[in-house]
């Protein structure tokens, strides 16, 4: 058999035996997106309906009682917690959401350019990166891949609000990625701190229906307006980085399952592909020796 078969043979060979991993991961992160998602819809109205609460006693409330509802005058340093994936694989969920937040970071420098970003890191695949675009890491804290404790957030969760008590930040944001659908998920910006009224939430919620609600509560404390918010605000932050943490591993593994898939379908075009290159080379040597069997003859005749 001729070199150029031998070597579209081996191609099929690897083509498919890569066709087989990419199935076989399509698989796992199939079977993890629903854990996840699941996760997410258990969570989502409840966490919703607390920061919506929060934000109406950010309203309401005067904000010399607690640090954590005090506004800085000006924005001169920026404490970011962004969640990437651990691993690859999963098409532009890493790139998105590192580009939304160097967008965010030029928009806040455009304004003034003295604004600085230290990052709190949920996820290994953004820290080289963020490196690169000159953010300190400050922190980075293990992510896993279905998060199933509130606990898990806690350490960071406390880190941020100690530092941001402490006045080494005048904002706090979470960067994350937003699950929509299996095949829509969107890269958000969320300011956690200082609290206040106006700002996107988690996942869907009909804000002016929230808005007509809220407008209308009045909160009693018990037994006072200091205690109450110091275990409430502190208990809220960390529930809304759980939620986001929950948000973006949901996408990240439907990120990974349609690239998955996508690698497969590609991988069964290629070896379509390849088949009928090896079916005209094929076709080509035989052509090739039987022209050579009947030249042979003829000069024998001769």
């Amino acid at each position: 058999m001729p070199v150029a078969t031998r070597d579209i043979k081996r191609r099929i060979k690897s083509v498919a035996n890569t066709k087989k991993i990419t199935k076989a991961m399509e698989l796992v992160a199939a079977a993890k997106m629903r854990k996840a998602v699941n996760a997410v819809l258990e969570t989502r109205d409840y966490a919703n309906t607390a920061w919506e609460i929060v934000r109406n006693l950010a309203a309401k409330t005067d904000r010399s009682k607690h640090p954590l509802l005090q506004r800085k005058e000006q924005v001169k340093k920026v404490g970011l917690i962004m969640i990437t994936s651990n691993r690859g694989l999963c098409g532009g969920f890493n790139r998105e959401i590192i580009e939304t937040v160097a967008r965010y970071m030029r928009e806040h420098k455009r304004q003034d350019a003295e604004v600085e970003a230290e990052v709190f890191l949920l996820g290994k695949r953004g820290r080289d990166i963020m490196f690169k675009h000159g953010h300190e890491i400050i922190a980075e804290f293990t992510k896993f891949d279905v998060a199933t404790r509130i606990s898990e957030v806690t350490p960071l969760a406390k880190a941020v609000i100690a530092d941001y008590t402490a006045g080494k930040y005048n904002k706090v944001v979470i960067a994350y990625t937003d699950y929509k659908s299996a095949i829509t998920q969107k890269p958000i910006i969320k300011k956690l701190l200082p609290i206040e009224r106006e700002d996107d939430e988690l996942g869907f919620v009909d804000n002016e229906r929230h808005q007509e609600e809220s407008d209308t509560r009045d909160y009693l404390f018990e037994p006072t307006p200091d205690a109450v918010l110091d275990q409430m605000l502190a208990r809220m932050i960390e529930l809304q980085v759980y939620q986001a943490l929950l948000e973006s591993n949901a996408s990240e593994h439907s990120a990974r399952m349609l690239a998955m898939r996508t690698a497969s379908e590609a991988a069964g075009d290629m070896i379509e592909d390849l088949t009928f290159a090896y079916n005209q080379a094929r076709q080509e040597a035989i052509t090739t020796e039987l022209a050579d069997i009947s030249g042979g003859r003829l000069a024998l005749e001769d």
